[in-house]
This record gives C-alpha cells, structure tokens and sequence, in this order.
C-alpha cells in the first residue's frame, strides 16, 4: 500500500462534535505526551485538559487505552510494520501513533473492528493528517484480519521488554524469572488498599470485596471503579498501596511512641503507616507541592506528622531519630505494571545517576539516627545496583552500621521475598496467584 502524500492546500478541518468528548483524544495526547515529550504519564495525565470533560467510564477507557499500548508497544509496532506495505519515516509520528492505538483496540482490547477503525479515522481529522486517512483505513482493517492471529505467535514477553531490562533482570534473577517478571508486567495490576485501623481488616475487605493478602494488605480487582467513590474512602478508613511497598515500613518494628522521620516520604503511603502505628512522624520530602498532598491525605484519614520541605542530602535534624525510614528515588522499574511510561522514559544512564543520589542519601540518614537506631533502605526498583549494592558500598565504606536481617513472619511467613542475608526483595511475579506484587528491595540496619 502507498504512501500518499498530504495536500497541498489545507482546508478548514471540520472536527466531529463530540470529538472532545472522546476518550480516545485524551489517550492520542497522553500518548503524544510520554513518547515524544518525555513526560511521565501521570504528570501528563494531571495536565490533560480535556480530562474533566468525560465520565468516570470514558476516564477509565482512555487510560486503558494509553496503558496497553505503552505495556504492548513492541508487539503493536512490530504488528503495524507487518501490514505496512513501505516503512513510516520519522516525520509520520503522528500517524504511526494513531495506529497504535487503532491496534491497541483490535488486537487487546477486543473493541469491534468498525468502532476501532472509523474512530481513529475520527482522530486523523482531528490531527489534520487526513491526507493519511487511506492509509490508516487499510492498515487497520490488515490489523482486523491478521492481527489476532499474529499476536498469538509473538513472544510478548521478550518483545515488550526494553533489551536493557531483560538483560539486567537475567542476570540478577535468572532467565525463567526474568520472563515471569516481563508476562506480569502485561497484565492490568489490581488495587491494594491498607487499612487504617488492622483490627477492622475482615470489615473493610467485606465491604470493598476485597481479598486479604498474607501481607494483610486488602486487594481488590482490576476495574475496581473510581477510588474516591469507594466505601470508607471519604471516612478515611484506608489509603491506596500496593502490599510490596507496604512491607519497608514494617521493618521498622513495632513503632508506638517512638519519633521517626520518613525521608522522600511523598506520596505519603508509609508515612500514614507509620503515624498509624503510633509512631511521631517526620515527613521529609524536597517538593513543597508533594508534602502538602500528604497532608491532604493525612487530614483524610485522620492522621498528623511534622512536615519537612527540605533537600534529605543535606538536612540535619536538631535531635537524631529513633528510627529513619529512606524510601529512596530510583529507576522504579520495580512498579512497571502500574507504570509502564517508566520503561519508555528511563534507561541505564539514568540509572547510574540515581546511585550516585542514592549513596549521598543512605550518607546522611546514617547521622539522622540515635545509636541502636534503625535506619531501613528502600527503593521500589528491581535493579540490583539501586539495591544491595548501595547496602554494600555503604557498609565497605566503614559506616558503623549493621545488618539487622528481617524474619519471614514479619511479612505474611513468606519466605520466598527474604533474601540469604536477610534483605526484602520482592519480584512482580510473587505472589503470582493473588496478581502479583511491585518489585521492592528493602535492608535493615542498626547503627553500631
């Protein structure tokens, strides 16, 4: 099939009327966002303009929509190219974009091939590329008839996973994990509420039908419909966070009384734990717009701590803490299910950056802590240098800390996430049964 040229002389673009109301425009622009503008699809997805236009059904479609293609975009490419007659060039992004999201629909997400086809040809109006219009129409009825059995024979796996991930994950995991890693980061992740008060767990799981997990998280289904909407979120009774990133902060032990300080502490899941458990909490973060959400969250739910909008690296408290909890910044591939823009927007320079910070981090939470104190390192990224490898530089370094290995029954008895020295190390592929969790490495360390 050719590759027509677009006319010269461009008309006035009649733009179909409810075109602004199409969850499909909100997914073309966060789309255009994340690949071509670099920016993370949830700050693309607070910026929308359009957003507040459509329902809370039309909401949940479009990122849908934009979260399959970026989970399948190296099966949907390969697919496009296949009934392609002659490559796209560069300068045709925004066609290839529009079909990918026609594909997207066709072969993932089972939308009815007319539906499919004629409202991406909607979208091409909207875009001004209607010189491209023949090739769209030709190219997405291809995809109609073979896509499904072409997507069939690919190794999804393999073809959706950046090459410097699955190398990384090979050889930190081995190969059989990585694949199970990469298939879980196909799937649509479910929704894991901690509740507020542990003792009223079996109510709020009736009430939310939700299932309790060993960890004594509460989840919930994929589509389990608008958060804010659910029961016991305008009472407060629990916040949104995945099991694996609720487990760091149980390292800590038990917590009542003791002054804590939570460094990087927004978005403010461990931080409602902790003030939960009875701790006086110090949250630390160094953007002033992403404390006062916690705190917003924390008044929710009826729970206080001292805020802090300082730079961790550098800021020393008048008193040192019992206990410092660093969820440090990182790659974050460990959260790919939940975010699948990560593997688009980051790579491994960004990673070797990262450490650096990391290091500086882990330096100055050292001076934070009383002696005896406990300081617990994590990160929510399944890379092994933003992990024991910054607990080894720091311990080689003479730093008078030391190992404090976690126990299995500090998590739900389950073994599988301790490591041989004692360390938290989840992989999206546990708890496989239940849907699995966000890759998360945590260590324990006393000051000596």
């Amino acid at each position: 099939m050719t590759d027509p040229a677009p006319p010269r002389a461009k008309p006035p673009v009649r733009r179909p009327k409810l075109l602004a109301k199409d969850p499909r425009v909100l997914a073309r622009d966060l789309l255009r966002a994340t690949l071509r503008q670099h920016t993370p699809l949830d700050e693309a997805w607070s910026a929308a303009r359009n957003l507040t236009r459509l329902e809370p059904r039309d909401r949940a479609f479009a990122r849908l929509l934009v979260t399959t293609v970026l989970r399948r975009l190296g099966q949907i490419d390969i697919l496009i190219d296949h009934c392609l007659e002659r490559p796209l060039k560069a300068r045709h992004a925004e066609v290839r974009d529009l079909l990918r999201l026609g594909t997207a629909q066709l072969v993932f997400l089972g939308t009815p091939a007319h539906a499919a086809v004629s409202t991406t040809l909607d979208l091409a109006s909207e875009q001004e590329v209607a010189g491209y219009k023949g090739l769209l129409n030709a190219v997405l009825r291809r995809v109609a008839r073979e896509g499904a059995d072409l997507a069939a024979t690919q190794d999804a796996a393999r073809l959706n996973t950046k090459k410097w991930l699955w190398e990384s994950w090979s050889a930190a995991y081995g190969e059989a994990a990585t694949r199970a890693i990469a298939e879980m980061h196909l799937r649509e992740p479910p929704l894991d509420v901690s509740p507020r008060d542990q003792t009223a767990q079996e109510d709020w799981a009736e009430a939310l039908k939700a299932a309790i997990l060993p960890t004594g998280s509460l989840r919930l289904p994929p589509g389990a419909g608008e958060i804010t909407k659910l029961p016991g979120y305008d009472e407060g009774a629990w916040w949104v966070q995945d099991a694996a990133a609720a487990l760091p902060a149980r390292l800590l032990g038990d917590v009542r009384g003791k002054r804590v300080l939570d460094l990087c502490a927004a978005p403010g899941g461990k931080t409602a734990q902790l003030a939960a458990a009875g701790a006086q909490v110090t949250a630390l973060d160094i953007s002033a717009e992403r404390l006062a959400r916690l705190s917003e969250n924390l008044t929710r739910l009826s729970l206080s701590a001292e805020t802090v909008v300082a730079d961790a690296r550098e800021w020393r408290p008048e008193e040192p803490f019992e206990a410092v909890l660093l969820d440090a910044p990182c790659s974050a591939t460990g959260t790919l299910r939940r975010h699948p823009d990560i593997a688009h927007l980051k790579g491994a320079k960004e990673v070797a950056k990262l450490t650096a910070l990391q290091d500086r981090l882990l330096a100055n939470a050292f001076h934070m802590l009383t002696p005896g104190g406990v300081l617990v390192y994590a990160t929510c990224s399944l890379q092994p240098e933003e992990g024991p490898a910054r607990i080894e530089t720091l311990l080689a370094g003479g730093t008078p800390l030391a190992r404090a290995p976690l126990r299995a029954e500090e998590i739900g008895g389950l073994n599988d996430l301790v490591t041989p020295l004692g360390d938290l190390r989840t992989l999206p592929c546990h708890l496989d049964e239940h849907g699995g969790l966000d890759g998360f490495y945590a260590c324990r360390l006393r000051r000596v």
